[in-house]
C-alpha cells in the first residue's frame, strides 16, 4: 500500500509535467512572449502537489495502519487506478477545449456534461481525430495504471511505535502539499498567474484542478464582492445610477433602477419587434467592421439601417448574450441569469414588459429550447410561446445543434406574415454557425474544407440575406423594428486579460422608418433594449441601465462620438471599457488599467481610481440586484395588466398561441 502510493505520486507528477510541457510547446509563441517556460513549470509543480495531495493523502496516512491487510491493499489499488485515469482523461480533454475556448477545462466543461446528446454529436462530427486519438490514449493509460498500481502482496507490518509517527508525517506533508503555502491563504489559480494572457495563466494548473476549482467557486455565484471586493451600498447605487443618467437617491428605493422612458418618436400604434441573434458572429468575420469579407449580405443591410460599428458583447457564451439582449442585465462572474434559480420567475425581460402593453412574445430556435435552460427561463418570464426544433415541420437540414438557419428564418417569416394586427415581439436565435460547422449543401460555394467556421459564416450570411429579401417585400416590414446582433464571437481568445477585439460584434437596427446611419459610438449589448423601445414608440417604465441611443448624451458634441462604455465578463476577469481606457478587475487582485487601441493594442497605464470605483460599482450592482430580487417589474409598474387590450390576458395568450400553432402547422 505504501509502495502503491509512492508510485502513484511519482507517476502523477511525471505525467502532469509532461502534459504541461507539451501544452506549452504547442503554445510556444505565446509562452515566449509572456516570459518563457519557467513560471509555468514551477507554478505547475505547486498545483500538481495540491491535486496529488488531495488524491493520495488518505492512502498515505492510512498505509501504516492498514497496509498489511489484503483488502486495504485492493481498495487502494482500485482508488489509485481511478485517480490516475481521471488525471489522464482531463489532460487528454484539454487540447480540444483550448482550441475551442482558449482555456483549460473549467465550469463550462461541467455545464456541457448536462447536455450529453448535443455535446457527443458535436465531438463526433467536429473532432473525430482528437476523440479517437484521446480514446486510444485513455485506454493505454488504463492499461499502464493497472500495471503500475496493482500490488497483490500487502506491505510488511511496521513496528507499533513507528505507525503513528509515519502516519503523522504523511498527514503533515499532505496538508502542506494541499495548502501549497505556509501563508494565511491557501494557493488558488491567482497564486500561479503570472502574465496578462489568461490562457497562459491556466497552463500552470492541471485540468482536474481547474474543473474542481470551478465547481468549488460556484459558491460565489451570488456575490461579485467575493471575487472583486466590496464597497458601500450607497456608493454603488450612486455610481451606477449616475452612469445611466438616473437620479440618486432614486425615486423608488426598493427598485432603484426603475425609471420612465419616453420614446424618441411617439406612435399611435407601437411597432412590432424582431431580435435576430446570430450565433458566434464576431466582428472578425464582418468586412464593414474591419473583419474578413465573409458577410456580403450583412454588409449590404448595414447600408440600409442604423449600423453600430463599435458594439461589444458582455460575455463569451450564448446565455450571456441572451441575458444582455433580452433582459438588459449587466454581466457578473456568476452564471448568466438564464440559468440561475432565483431568476426563473419574476425577472425582468422585454417579453414581460411588452406583454403588459398587449404584445405576444415568442422564441424561435432551431435546436432544443431546453438547452442552457432557455425554455424554462423564457416561459417563466413573459414569453408566450416557444417554437423550437420539435415544432419545425419538414426542415431542410438538421445538424448536431438543430435545424439550419434557413429553416429558422422560414419559420420566422411564416409567423410574422400571419400575425395580422396582433402586436408581437419575436426573438429568433440561429444555430448553424457552431462547431462542427454543418449546413445544407448547394447554398454557398465553400472555400476549401466545407466544415470550417468561415464557411458556416458564409452560410449564415446567405440565410440572413435570403430572409431579408423576403421581409423587405412583406407587409410586416413597415411596422416592425429589426435588430440583427451576435450573441458573442467564436473561440474568444487572446494574450490579454480581456481580449477586447473578440468581444466586438455586429449590431444593426433596421425596418419601418429607421434611416440609414453609421454610428461609431462605443456601445454594449445592454444598450439594445432601451434603444429598441424608443424606436418602437413604447412609453414605459423599466429597470434597464443601458442607454437609449436615440438620445444624444449630455457630453456629446453633436457628432455622436461620445466616449461611451462597454462591459465585458471574461471568465473571472471583468473589463470596463470607457472611451479608450480599459479597466480590468480580477479575482483577489488589484485593478489594472490599459490604454486600448483597436484592434488589439494594450498599453499599461496608472490606475484611475475614479474609473476603478465606477467599474467596481458596475461589477457589484447586478449581483446585488439578483440577490435582493430588485430587477423586476412590480405589479404597480408597467402598463398595468398583462394585456392592455380589451381581451383578458388568458384569452389573448390562448388565441395567439393557437395562431402560432396554426402557422407552424402550415410549414410543410
Amino acid at each position: 500500500m505504501r509502495h502503491l502510493t509512492l508510485v502513484f505520486i511519482i507517476a502523477a507528477f511525471a505525467m502532469l509535467s509532461l502534459s504541461r510541457l507539451a501544452l506549452a510547446g504547442w503554445q510556444h509563441q505565446r509562452v515566449r512572449n509572456a516570459g518563457g517556460l519557467r513560471p509555468i513549470m514551477l507554478g505547475g509543480l505547486r498545483i500538481d502537489a495540491h491535486e496529488i495531495g488531495v488524491l493520495a493523502v488518505a492512502p498515505a496516512v492510512l498505509a501504516p495502519w492498514f497496509g498489511h491487510y489484503p483488502l486495504a491493499t485492493a481498495i487502494t489499488s482500485v482508488w489509485l487506478q481511478f485517480a490516475w485515469l481521471l488525471l489522464v482523461f482531463m489532460e487528454v480533454a484539454t487540447p480540444p477545449f483550448i482550441l475551442e475556448y482558449d482555456s483549460r477545462p473549467n465550469r463550462l466543461f461541467v455545464e456541457y456534461l448536462k447536455h450529453p446528446r448535443e455535446v457527443t454529436g458535436m465531438l463526433w462530427r467536429g473532432f473525430k481525430v482528437p476523440v479517437l486519438g484521446g480514446t486510444v490514449i485513455v485506454i493505454l493509460a488504463a492499461w499502464l495504471g493497472h500495471a503500475m498500481f496493482s500490488q497483490p502482496v500487502p506491505d510488511a507490518p511496521m513496528p507499533w511505535w513507528l505507525i503513528p509517527v509515519v502516519s503523522l508525517v504523511a498527514l503533515a506533508i499532505g496538508i502542506l502539499a494541499i495548502r501549497g503555502t505556509l501563508q494565511h491563504r491557501p494557493i488558488n489559480p491567482s497564486t500561479v498567474a503570472y502574465c496578462s494572457d489568461g490562457m497562459l495563466n491556466m497552463l500552470p494548473l492541471n485540468s482536474l484542478y481547474s474543473v474542481l476549482y470551478a465547481i468549488y467557486s460556484m459558491k460565489n455565484e451570488k456575490s461579485a464582492s467575493a471575487v472583486y471586493g466590496n464597497m458601500p451600498e450607497a456608493d454603488m447605487h450612486a455610481q451606477v445610477l449616475a452612469s445611466a443618467g438616473l437620479p440618486y437617491p432614486p425615486a423608488d428605493a426598493e427598485f432603484p433602477s426603475m425609471h420612465t422612458q419616453q420614446p424618441a418618436r411617439p406612435r399611435q400604434r407601437p411597432l412590432n419587434l424582431v431580435i435576430i441573434l446570430e450565433e458566434s458572429l464576431g466582428a472578425q468575420y464582418v468586412a464593414n467592421l474591419g473583419g474578413a469579407p465573409l458577410t456580403p449580405n450583412l454588409d449590404k443591410l448595414a447600408e440600409l439601417g442604423w449600423n453600430f460599428t463599435r458594439a461589444y458583447a458582455t460575455g463569451t457564451r450564448s446565455v450571456r448574450g441572451l441575458e444582455a439582449v433580452v433582459t438588459g442585465f449587466m454581466p457578473t462572474p456568476a452564471q448568466a441569469v438564464v440559468k440561475l434559480p432565483d431568476a426563473q420567475r419574476g425577472f425582468f425581460t422585454l417579453a414581460d414588459l411588452l406583454g403588459r402593453h398587449g404584445y405576444h412574445s415568442r422564441f424561435i430556435y432551431g435546436g432544443e429550447a431546453h438547452f442552457d435552460n432557455m425554455k424554462g427561463f423564457f416561459l417563466g418570464n413573459g414569453f408566450d410561446h416557444i417554437v423550437d426544433r420539435g415544432e419545425f415541420v419538414d426542415p431542410q437540414f438538421v445538424g448536431t445543434w438543430g435545424a439550419s438557419d434557413e429553416d429558422m428564418f422560414n419559420q420566422l417569416h411564416r409567423l410574422l406574415s400571419a400575425d395580422g394586427d396582433q402586436p408581437t415581439f419575436t426573438l429568433a436565435f440561429t444555430v448553424s454557425n457552431h462547431t462542427p460547422w454543418e449546413y445544407p449543401q448547394g447554398r454557398i460555394e465553400p472555400d476549401g474544407n466545407p466544415a470550417t467556421v468561415e464557411n458556416t459564416v458564409r452560410y449564415a450570411d446567405w440565410a440572413l440575406g435570403r430572409f431579408f429579401d423576403q421581409a423587405r417585400q412583406s407587409p410586416y416590414w413597415e411596422n416592425t423594428v429589426f435588430l440583427i446582433a451576435a450573441d458573442h464571437d467564436s473561440r474568444v481568445s487572446g494574450a490579454s486579460l480581456v481580449p477586447v477585439r473578440h468581444f466586438q460584434i455586429p449590431a444593426l437596427m433596421l425596418g419601418a422608418d429607421i434611416a440609414p446611419r453609421r454610428d461609431d459610438r462605443l456601445i454594449s449589448q445592454i444598450d439594445f433594449g432601451p434603444t429598441l423601445l424608443s424606436l418602437m414608440g413604447v412609453q414605459t417604465q423599466h429597470p434597464m441601465l443601458g442607454r437609449d441611443l436615440t438620445q444624444a448624451p449630455a457630453s456629446d458634441d453633436g457628432s455622436g462620438n461620445d466616449s461611451g462604455r462597454a462591459i465585458m465578463q471574461y471568465g473571472d476577469n471583468y473589463g470596463y471599457l470607457k472611451g479608450d481606457q480599459l479597466l480590468v478587475l480580477g479575482p483577489q487582485r488589484p485593478p489594472a488599467q490599459f490604454l486600448y487601441t483597436a484592434p488589439e493594442k494594450y498599453e499599461p497605464v496608472a490606475v484611475d481610481e475614479s474609473l476603478a470605483t465606477e467599474a467596481l460599482a458596475h461589477a457589484l450592482w447586478p449581483s446585488w440586484a439578483y440577490r435582493e430580487g430588485r430587477y423586476a417589474l412590480p405589479a404597480r409598474h408597467g402598463a398595468g395588466q398583462r394585456a392592455s387590450t380589451a381581451r383578458p390576458a388568458a384569452t389573448m395568450n390562448a388565441e395567439t398561441t393557437a395562431q402560432d400553432t396554426t402557422s407552424a402547422g402550415k410549414t410543410a
